[in-house]
């Protein structure tokens, strides 16, 4: 069984927590593969503001 990289965790679990202001528990309940698509979604969200 892998497990995910803790630092890794950490990143993404701090980024959505600044940009969604969500608590820690409920990212760190989402899946992993959810959690990843959130933060692609607003990685694309911040580019396509950063580009307007």
């Amino acid at each position: 069984m892998a497990t995910y990289a803790a630092d890794r965790l950490y990143a993404e679990v701090a980024y959505l927590a600044y940009y969604l202001h969500w608590s820690r528990d409920d990212l760190l309940d989402l899946e992993h593969a959810e959690r990843q698509r959130f933060v692609a979604e607003v990685a694309a969200l911040n580019t396509r503001i950063q580009e307007s």
